[in-house]
């Protein structure tokens, strides 16, 4: 379950970064909101939470 979510938010991370024509104007605000989500589940699988 874990390493599902941490693959899932790995791949929102890298779709959410404003490298396209349509989300420049985004910012940095969907990747950082995923890195962050990326961050927390990574931390609760390690401290064995999840």
């Amino acid at each position: 379950m874990a390493a599902i979510l941490i693959i899932l938010l790995v791949v929102l991370t890298v779709v959410a970064l404003p490298t396209w024509d349509y989300s420049e104007r985004w910012g940095y605000g969907p990747g950082g909101i995923a890195g962050a989500l990326l961050a927390v589940v990574a931390a609760l699988t390690l401290a064995g939470y999840i």
